[in-house]
């Protein structure tokens, strides 16, 4: 991967998960990273979990690297409005990378039942939560990118086939990141802007880790309570696969695709932070019998 030292990013949902770890890879490959999220030190966000953006933040400066931390609840335009103007005014203009990782949407999903019985309130505040925040931040960072002529949109999404999600309210979620990340594309490309939906596969997220009773360093442990465990992945591989799209001088060959973190390893070489290589569409295909990607 080449440098993206001098590069400006903005990570939307750096608290925890997929979100952090974007972050801190992309500044460990060289970029300032403006890290968002509405749960801080001085008040946890409707999740409630304890990760904070400011710690996010100081992971990636005791390692070396550039991040701001700053408070930011992406359904609200008012505060992205002046978010972006920040990083903009700050650095002369410049936002290269935007990550839309906003999601919170595991609390309001019901699984294993049909959608008329599902919680309509919930389901439509999970939908909301996932799509109307991404666009709202793109709404506003796209002009940037535009008028420097050059930028990458990365849509963080949860699957990259057409196959039903299980749920109505997550599968028109995830299907809507996709879509966007592909109609953004094509008006977008003739700036030379990219924007690309990247999916993990089974990410070990520190709510996953919660939810198994284990920590990232006995995580095998759950393997007993779940066998499909044994192939999930760090945030990091996911982390690692946007920094590999940043890097790459060809990015705009992939605008307008959803790609799977196991696919983007083998095209660029890395690995998970455990020298693994973790292939859940694989995984899936032989062992499940569903078609990832």
């Amino acid at each position: 991967m080449t440098s993206l030292e001098g590069t400006v990013a903005l990570v939307s949902g750096a608290t925890r998960g997929a979100g952090r770890a974007i972050a801190i890879e992309l500044a460990a490959a060289g970029a300032k990273v403006y890290a968002t999220g509405r749960s801080t030190r001085t008040g946890r966000s409707t999740m409630d979990r304890p990760e904070t953006i400011e710690e996010t933040a100081e992971i990636i400066t005791k390692a070396g690297g550039k991040a701001v931390p700053i408070r930011v609840d992406h359904a609200v335009p008012e505060e992205v409005a002046k978010l972006v103007e920040w990083i903009a005014g700050e650095n002369d203009g410049r936002i290269d990378i935007l990550v839309n990782d906003i999601w919170g949407g595991d609390p309001l999903a019901q699984w294993g039942v049909p959608f008329w019985q599902h919680n309509l309130e919930g389901g439509l505040s999970l939908v909301r939560n996932a799509v109307d925040t991404h666009i709202i931040t793109s709404w506003y960072v796209a002009p940037w990118m535009v008028k420097q002529k050059h930028g990458l949109i990365i849509e963080v999404t949860d699957g990259i086939t057409s196959g039903y999600r299980g749920s109505l309210f997550y599968d028109l979620a995830k299907a809507n990141v996709n879509r966007l990340a592909m109609a953004q594309a094509v008006e977008l490309k003739a700036h030379n802007v990219a924007v690309v939906a990247v999916s993990p596969g089974f990410l070990r997220s520190e709510a996953m880790l919660d939810h198994f009773g284990v920590t990232e360093a006995t995580w095998r442990e759950a393997i007993a309570k779940d066998p499909h465990f044994a192939e999930s992945e760090t945030p990091h591989f996911i982390g690692r696969a946007v920094a590999a799209l940043a890097s790459d001088p060809n990015i705009m060959t992939k605008s307008g695709t959803a790609a799977a973190t196991w696919n983007l390893a083998k095209e660029y070489g890395f690995k998970d932070v455990d020298g693994s290589r973790p292939d859940w569409g694989r995984y899936a295909r032989e062992k499940l019998g569903m078609e990832m990607g």
